[in-house]
């Protein structure tokens, strides 16, 4: 077995001095944070379309890649819907690999050292998250205890918890899982030189200013910018987003790679969000009351997207009384996903609201971040609720069969009516992302699928779903493509045909 990378022993320094009584802890997580990460990273070698693999080949023993060099990788069976950690090792040639940053340096194919050293954050950083996670509540009462629960971040990227640029301290300090409270910068700027739209409300305003929330990080290594007034907020799972007591939700500019990107706020999205607001309460409102979004209230850029802020509705203003509303990557630590006949359920909402959506042409990015569920008291799922209107994808052809207006100022990125990209932006997210992420494995994922496709609306989109391969985000690829803008994709097993041999 390979030791671990420099970026496990460089955190491990920075613990003893910030929090030396988390130093044992961390190196009791570093080789279950390994197998996590090598599990996602596996995915990715074994299903998407990169291009120096030229066979895969499946035998009882497990699962063989053939590189172009001639070198043989080999594993275990990947379950393409699968999470946790079930890949412990894998063998290059002779030689045995429990690190994937060791593994990827080892493959030097290109820009696999950026990638390797992303890694290597990824699993000192999910170490670190699993050591330091605080402790909410099995059911709790307000919205951002439930994204602190998210320990582990994306199900299924191999940099599910890679926060370079972010220092121990810092993760501590602003890591939801960790359970802090944030410190928001306020910093006026000059009216005259603002982007806003909507309502930016008065307790952000100063006489000829407005006053923009500026997450810490982007403070103090962007802007360079210490002293102003600090308004606590509790961080989601998203990070740079938080949550205000008692108010709304505030999406901050964070001009750190978190995952695959750059979180700042374009000014294309603060120009068109009052509008995206409306257009997503209008279409909502034909689900029959299953879906509401999430309004934004207000948002202002300060002439750079670095210096941006969204403010939003909590999704707690559409519960009822005794009602909880869970982001549904939060869904698998209440345990009600272990329930067949719930999943089930929960598969049919979701894909009911998504698939509606669809016909009438627009495609939610329903990954576990963007979609909540809102359960009853006693824990069926009864609505969604869906956040982050910046990533849809809207189809002029299909508003109009159906006499939705396209709304004016939308980003030229949103709207297509090339029906892959449709379906891809859904299919991906909510199936492949939200409904796998919480079923945890292809069978599982089957049989909820099975439970609900009977009860779906019948459109064209719902054939494409049975019968073609599901698009998946080729995570890994992207990462190993960074002169490729824009999503890289790949298809993965029909889950509906996945273990039915």
């Amino acid at each position: 077995m390979h030791r671990p990378p420099t970026a496990e022993a460089d955190v491990a320094d920075e613990l003893a001095v910030v929090r030396p009584g988390l130093v044992h802890r961390y190196a009791d997580e570093l080789p279950g944070a390994r197998a996590a990460v090598l599990t996602r990273l596996w995915r990715g070698l074994a299903h998407e379309p990169l291009p120096w693999i030229v066979r895969r080949e499946a035998d009882r023993e497990g699962f063989a890649l053939r590189l172009a060099d001639g070198r043989r990788l080999r594993g275990p069976h990947a379950d393409p819907y699968a999470t946790g950690a079930y890949v412990t090792a894998v063998r290059l040639d002779e030689a045995v690999y429990d690190d994937p940053a060791r593994l990827m340096t080892e493959l030097a194919v290109p820009h696999s050292a950026v990638f390797a050293a992303e890694l290597g954050h990824s699993v000192a950083s999910l170490a670190l998250s699993r050591a330091g996670a605080g402790h909410p509540p099995k059911w709790p009462a307000r919205d951002w205890e439930w994204e602190q629960r998210v320990v582990d971040g994306h199900p299924f990227h191999p940099n599910c918890r890679s926060r370079p640029g972010f220092s121990v301290a810092e993760q501590l300090a602003h890591g939801p899982e960790h359970g802090p409270v944030v410190e928001l910068a306020l910093v006026p700027v000059p009216e005259a030189g603002c982007l806003v739209t909507g309502v930016w409300p008065g307790w952000l305003r100063e006489p000829g200013r407005v006053v923009v929330p500026v997450h810490p990080w982007q403070a103090a290594h962007v802007l360079k910018r210490t002293g102003e007034r600090r308004l606590a907020a509790h961080p989601l799972m998203a990070l740079r987003t938080l949550a205000l007591p008692g108010g709304p939700h505030v999406k901050t500019a964070l001009s750190a790679r978190l995952t695959s990107s750059v979180r700042d706020i374009s000014l294309g999205s603060v120009a068109a969000s009052a509008v995206l607001s409306d257009f997503g309460e209008a279409v909502a409102a034909r689900t029959d009351g299953l879906l509401h979004i999430t309004r934004t209230l207000g948002a202002v850029a300060a002439g750079s997207p670095d210096l941006a802020a969204v403010l939003r509705e909590s999704p707690e203003e559409y519960t009822a009384p005794g009602e909880r509303v869970v982001p549904v990557a939060a869904l698998a630590t209440t345990g009600l996903p272990g329930s067949p006949a719930w999943l089930g359920r929960f598969a049919r909402l979701a894909l009911t609201v998504g698939l509606r959506l669809l016909e009438l042409g627009v495609a939610l990015e329903a990954h576990g971040q963007n979609l909540l569920v809102v359960l009853s008291p006693g824990g069926d799922p009864v609505r969604l609720v869906y956040r982050d209107l910046a990533d849809l994808r809207i189809g002029p052809a299909r508003l109009a069969r159906h006499g939705v207006p396209l709304p004016g100022q939308l980003p030229a990125r949103m709207v297509t009516d090339d029906e892959r990209t449709l379906r891809r932006k859904l299919f991906g997210s909510l199936v492949a992302g939200a409904l796998a992420g919480t079923a945890g494995s292809g069978p599982a994922l089957r049989t909820a699928l099975e439970s609900a496709v009977p009860h779906l609306p019948r459109t064209r989109d719902l054939t494409a779903l049975l019968d073609e391969p599901l698009p998946a985000k080729a995570l890994t690829l992207m990462r190993l493509s960074p002169r490729t803008a824009g999503d890289q994709w790949a298809e993965l097993p029909n889950p509906l045909r996945y273990g039915s041999r």
